[in-house]
């Protein structure tokens, strides 16, 4: 059949973000104060959001696990859902994919938790097996990436716009699409949701950042890169290209607020905003926007873009 040009629209779905995830759990209020910027009172409910966005990391956006735990608030239930959407995508290989692709795109697919919870986050071909090399996986990467099932998210080598025009093809860093997905390939026990807020910073902050990436991917015309100085030295964990500005978005999992790497970068580039994101309570201050992690949508209108 022809493909009738001009007359199709296409709409990209990803999991639940993490305000829908409140709304499906008949929180729409706290939804709702953040989408109204109201910081003050959100940062009354600070608890309530924090516990809420443990609960978000550990089930997920995907459909059936939120909608599955929003009924019977069971985590041993919402795991066992996981596990058979993990199986599905594995079947999917075998069905989809070509054959001599298949036992490539499982390694790499299964090598992204230790990719992540690595101290730097660069995805390395040798950690899906020793001496493996970009070419041998490239289509296997491909296959994953045009599925929607791996977000890549490439090092800019400079922050100017575009940031697409400054993309590091060989550098980059590589994310599952849902954030209760990776905390199951994880093996992440429930027991550490009652640790205080342990969790935040569990594998080294890979679950914070799978989490800030996919809330930046439900966000319409923003791209997020990375970025690193030459010497690797500093690092900011998203760059975002919002059209007309460069945002450096630096994501503290961990109580430590300093931030030395994104210092560095506001020195030296001086962007009309920085984002640090982290479990501290808002706090705007010139230059600076200490935003809660959960409310990281609301990034959105610091772009110029409805979040």
């Amino acid at each position: 059949t022809s493909f009738p040009v001009g007359k199709v629209e296409f709409l990209e779905l990803y999991p639940l973000s993490f305000s829908e995830f409140m709304k499906a759990m008949g929180k729409e209020r706290f939804a709702e104060l953040l989408q109204k910027s109201d910081f003050d009172l959100a940062t009354t409910f600070r608890q309530e959001y924090i516990d809420l966005l443990k609960h978000y990391y550990y089930v997920g956006g995907m459909p059936e696990a939120a909608a599955r735990f929003a009924e019977n608030r069971d985590f041993n239930e919402v795991r066992g859902i996981q596990q058979r959407i993990l199986a599905a995508y594995e079947q999917d290989f075998s069905k989809h994919a070509p054959n001599e692709t298949v036992p490539r795109i499982r390694m790499l697919w299964n090598s992204i938790p230790a990719q992540l919870a690595k101290e730097n986050k660069k995805f390395i071909y040798g950690v899906v097996k020793e001496g493996a090399r970009a070419k041998d996986y490239e289509m296997a990467m491909l296959w994953l990436a045009d599925c929607g099932m791996v977000h890549k998210v490439h090092r800019a080598t400079s922050p100017r716009l575009p940031l697409k025009a400054y993309e590091d093809g060989k550098a980059f860093k590589l994310f599952l699409l849902d954030v209760g997905l990776l905390s199951c390939m994880a093996h992440l026990d429930r027991r550490v949701l009652l640790e205080g807020n342990a969790l935040f910073t569990e594998f080294k902050g890979a679950l914070t950042e799978q989490y800030v990436l996919q809330q930046l991917k439900t966000l319409e015309g923003i791209e997020a890169f990375y970025w690193t100085n030459d010497r690797g030295g500093a690092e900011i964990d998203f760059l975002l290209d919002g059209g007309d500005v460069v945002i450096p978005v630096e994501v503290k999992a961990e109580t430590n607020l300093k931030a030395k790497s994104l210092k560095t970068f506001c020195e030296k580039f001086r962007p009309k905003t920085a984002i640090r994101a982290s479990i501290a309570d808002y706090k705007n201050e010139e230059r600076l926007l200490n935003l809660p992690l959960y409310a990281v949508e609301t990034i959105g209108r610091r772009a110029g873009k409805e979040g």
